[in-house]
């Protein structure tokens, strides 16, 4: 383990704040480890059924919206029920994500080792190898558009992203499913801000997304011992996650009013909503990037499970520009290319000569 690394276990977020490209107040450590850090056992994250968007009338579009809004105003998540995802998508999507990770050889799936393609790192990430800035005990595997064949591309080679052919149809059709859910979100979300709800439909169409895979294995003694925490406290980059609810305990979120962290526990079947940077840029900070991160579960037993998890992250196309929504006054940012704002952030991660611009 290097020594960034070792010392990322005892670090705080404001140790990188100069990579930030959105104002972030809130100080936390990258880890849990032995912090003795204050919880939030009163706080719920709010439940929206996303249902009412779907099939509802004007009426109901906009009610949600209003939820919606206020919950992500409020702590930066929300709960997704309503959304017509089948449950057993997500359930067959673990078991294979196990199967990826753990019979794929190590070789194997080195060939495909993560590197920058645009903006978003894609491919393999070894255990302890996500960022240069904290040993996360989780492997993990971004696929991003290109690694679907998705648009009727006669050059699409499934074999340049995927080790097995098996594997690429049963997590396209996860990809379109949450791809459904896009406009929906970013229309409620606009609705609740008062702009048009329609802003940003073409910029959304075939967008630019990264489905990532996570697999955290049992955790032995070692890890244990060495405070590191299963996935680094951070904010997403992104507009918005889609994360279906995991059946092991880890995730926690920071609550920014109380400075405590609230432990997330979803319903199976429903699907985490967060907002990144973003959005916090273009709502003008009305939608606050929130701090999330991955630790050990509380019970020994639990540790000895496997976790895993498929977070699909919204982005928008390298070309085009972040600008604070209309209405929002006095505009705190300037427009950016999303490629120069998106690189610059995860520099943090993978060194300074990451970014673009």
């Amino acid at each position: 383990m290097s020594d960034r690394k070792a010392q990322g276990i005892e670090a705080t977020n404001q140790a990188f704040r100069r990579y930030d490209q959105v104002e972030k107040r809130q100080e936390y450590h990258l880890a849990e480890a032995d912090h003795a850090e204050a919880f939030d056992e009163e706080t719920r994250i709010p439940t929206c059924d996303l249902g009412r968007f779907l099939h509802g009338n004007e009426a109901d579009k906009q009610a949600f919206a209003d939820e919606l809004g206020d919950a992500l105003r409020r702590l930066g998540f929300a709960i997704l029920e309503g959304h017509g995802v089948d449950t057993s998508l997500h359930d067959e999507a673990d078991a294979r994500i196990l199967e990826l990770f753990t019979e794929v050889p190590l070789e194997e799936k080195m060939r495909y080792r993560a590197s920058r393609f645009g903006s978003v790192n894609q491919g393999y990430f070894p255990i302890k190898e996500t960022s240069d800035i904290h040993p996360d005990l989780v492997e993990g595997w971004v696929f991003c558009r290109r690694a679907f064949d998705l648009d009727d591309d006669p050059t699409y080679r499934g074999a340049d992203f995927w080790p097995r052919p098996g594997f690429e149809p049963l997590f396209r059709r996860v990809a379109q499913a949450h791809e459904r859910l896009i406009l929906p979100v970013m229309q409620s979300l606009l609705r609740s801000l008062g702009c048009d709800p329609h802003l940003y439909d073409r910029r959304l169409t075939g967008t630019n997304f990264g489905l990532r895979l996570n697999h955290y294995p049992p955790m032995s003694a070692a890890d244990e011992a060495s405070g590191a925490g299963r996935m680094l406290g951070h904010e997403d980059v992104d507009l918005f996650t889609f994360l279906p609810a995991s059946r092991v305990e880890g995730l926690q979120i920071l609550n920014r009013a109380s400075g405590k962290w609230i432990r997330l526990a979803a319903p199976r079947g429903s699907i985490i909503l967060n907002t990144g940077d973003y959005v916090q840029r273009i709502s003008n900070d009305i939608f606050p990037s929130t701090t999330h991160r991955v630790s050990p579960p509380r019970l020994a037993p639990e540790r000895q499970r496997p976790r895993v998890s498929l977070p699909m992250a919204i982005y928008l196309w390298e070309e085009e520009m972040l600008e604070v929504l209309p209405g929002l006054e006095p505009r705190k940012y300037e427009p950016v290319k999303a490629i120069h704002f998106h690189t610059r952030i995860t520099s943090k991660y993978y060194g300074d000569d990451y970014a673009v611009g």
